[in-house]
């Protein structure tokens, strides 16, 4: 990988507008931030930027506008989010390019922080316009990215951007590039890799790039009822993705030529719907009419024993249906035992995924994590090895 720009503490910045993209895509309800770890997250680097008497100018975006203004997805109830994170005032402008928001990123003072309106209301941000890019780089003097999340998007606050104003990675995204690079190229070995999701198409890519660098592959959640039904058994009522059956006979093969152990469960715990007591059962006692949402003890036994045994976890999907208490056993458990060894030095622990990180959170273990990734897409295409646009484009021209 190319060295990228970094803005570290050499960089001169008082006095400077610094146009910092972050990554406030955050739950609203009614104008009500439901859950804020994207936000609470890039509080150093602006606290950062503030200690270094910059002028701070804030860029994101918020859901799917499709270029047009949506009231209910403006960022303003971020600024007042903002505000009370940091005790400080925050500043916040309808608009994201043109004269007046110019001349309003330059009357700040320093330290101060003005937050731009929601960059998708403009639909040429994700069109990667050029002219929308160059005006957008008028509000600032240089750029940051803090937004590793939004960096598998070619889009103009993104990449565009960069061709028109200096510009720096910031401390949370090189964590980040540098967390993924560790875990992909020099993990502390063993590794191990527990995957769920409900779909295995979405996640072939990583687990094909991650075949040869892990020595066990755990398929847990919705996913592995592939897996389960792949090997002839009844999967009942439960969610599982029609014509997989040619990509997983070919990631056991892989697994096989690789050394590398792929592991699915072999009892897990069934019900008649969502709000049902769930039913501990062997794979070759599952119902038509059961639903399987959670793993079982002895699969959960046997995962926590890989774990025990691991130098290196990397977690990406949940156990079960962890948002029901009666069917959150396996996620819980393997959240505690990853907390509990990573907080005894014993492992090296990196989680990503929204449901992983609500699971996380669910279980009051996210400060037990070696490094937590709030991107969802971002994280998942570097795990499959692709250059993401947004990195690439603060890479060094040497």
């Amino acid at each position: 990988m190319a060295k990228i720009n970094h803005l570290d503490k050499n960089v001169e910045l008082e006095g400077k507008r610094v146009l910092l993209r972050v990554d406030f895509n955050v739950p609203l309800n009614n104008g009500s931030i439901t859950e804020s770890s994207r936000i609470e997250k890039v509080i150093p680097t602006i606290k950062f930027l503030i200690d270094k008497k910059a002028k701070i100018i804030i860029i994101s975006h918020v859901g799917r506008p499709k270029g047009k203004t949506v009231t209910k997805l403006s960022l303003e109830p971020i600024a007042k989010k903002l505000k009370i994170l940091l005790n400080q005032n925050v500043f916040f402008i309808k608009e994201t390019i043109g004269v007046k928001t110019v001349e309003r990123s330059k009357n700040i003072s320093n330290g101060e922080i003005l937050l731009l309106e929601n960059l998708r209301f403009n639909k040429e941000e994700e069109l990667n316009s050029k002219g929308f890019s160059k005006e957008l780089s008028k509000n600032g003097d240089l750029y940051v990215n803090e937004a590793f999340s939004c960096s598998h998007r070619e889009h103009s606050s993104v990449s565009g951007i960069t061709k028109y104003i200096k510009s720096f990675a910031g401390e949370q995204l090189i964590k980040e590039v540098n967390t993924i690079k560790m875990l992909t190229e020099n993990p502390k070995k063993p590794v191990s890799c527990i995957i769920g999701g409900s779909k295995i198409s979405t996640k072939i890519g990583v687990l094909n790039n991650l075949l040869n660098k892990m020595d066990n592959i755990i398929v847990v959640g919705a996913m592995a009822n592939n897996f389960i039904k792949y090997k002839k058994f009844n999967i009942g009522k439960s969610i599982f993705e029609k014509n997989s059956e040619n990509l997983i006979g070919n990631l056991i093969k892989q697994a096989d030529l690789n050394n590398c152990k792929l592991i699915f469960p072999n009892d897990v715990v069934v019900s008649k719907d969502y709000n049902s007591k769930g039913q501990l059962k062997n794979l070759d006692s599952i119902n038509d009419d059961d639903l399987i949402l959670d793993i079982g003890e002895k699969t959960i036994d046997s995962i926590l024993k890989i774990i025990d045994s691991s130098k290196t976890v990397l977690w990406n999907g949940p156990a079960g249906y962890f948002e029901v208490d009666e069917f959150s056993k396996g996620s819980e458990k393997i959240a505690n035992r990853i907390c509990y060894n990573t907080k005894n030095k014993t492992l090296i622990s990196i989680a990503g995924g929204g449901d992983t990180v609500a699971a996380i959170k669910k279980f009051s273990s996210y400060d037990g994590f070696t490094y937590i990734s709030t991107a969802g897409g971002a994280f998942l295409e570097s795990l499959e090895g692709k250059v993401l646009p947004g990195i690439k484009a603060l890479e060094k021209n040497e």
